[in-house]
This record gives structure tokens, sequence and C-alpha cells, in this order.
């Protein structure tokens, strides 16, 4: 009964990450704002990332769409992880690795399933 749980809680708590992140960009306050022009980025990317963010959440909502927005939520992650450790701000890594590495577990579970599934038709 635990398996079943967590398999089905983990990819809403990550979703929910998602629209958090995504909300804190689109919106960005001036200090996140400012954060992106310091790291080199043109001043409407915060825009390109909340709505990748957000894209992920929605993608990760739904179980047939789970596996691309994992790879999505991936892949955005692991390039706020590239950005905070070329500017030497290893602080700022913690969130963006541990929802990169949530984010492989999701699209695990979401790739094996269907996996499982047609090795049990073929039974």
């Amino acid at each position: 009964m635990s398996k079943i749980y967590w398999r089905q809680v983990l990819p809403w708590v990550l979703a929910v990450f998602f629209v958090v992140g995504s909300l804190s960009n689109i919106v960005a306050p001036r200090s996140i704002f400012e954060e992106y022009l310091k790291w080199g980025y043109p001043h409407w990317f915060h825009f390109v990332t909340g709505s990748l963010e957000l894209m992920a959440a929605i993608l990760l909502a739904r179980a047939r769409t789970r596996l691309g927005g994992s790879a999505l939520g991936c892949t955005v992650m692991l390039a706020a992880l590239a950005t905070v450790t070329v500017h030497g701000e290893y602080g700022h890594g913690v969130a963006p690795l541990v929802a990169a590495i949530l984010s492989i577990v999701v699209g695990w579970i979401a790739w094996r399933k269907p996996l499982a599934a047609g090795s049990m038709a073929r039974a």
C-alpha cells in the first residue's frame, strides 16, 4: 500500500514545486529579476524559465504526460543548477538538485509503469 501511495503523491508534490517556482519566476520580485541580470541573462528570461516550469507542472499532473514533464522539469533544474554553480552560488543549488533528482525518480516510475503493463499483457 505504501508503494502505491508515494508513487501517486510524488508527481503531485513535484508539480506543486514547479507551480510555485513558475509563479515566483513569472512575477519575479526585484531580487529574482536582479539575479537573472547578474547571471548574464536578458531581462525577459525569467518569463522563459517560469513558462517552462509551468509547462513541466502541467505535464506532471497527468499520468500520460508525466514522463515528458519529468524530463522537462529535470532539464530546467539542471540548467538552474549549472547557472548557480558557474557563479559559485552553491547554496542556491540545493533546491534545483533535489528537484532534478525527484524528476528523475518520477520519470523512471512513469517509464517503468508502461513497461510493466506491457510485460503483463504478454504473459
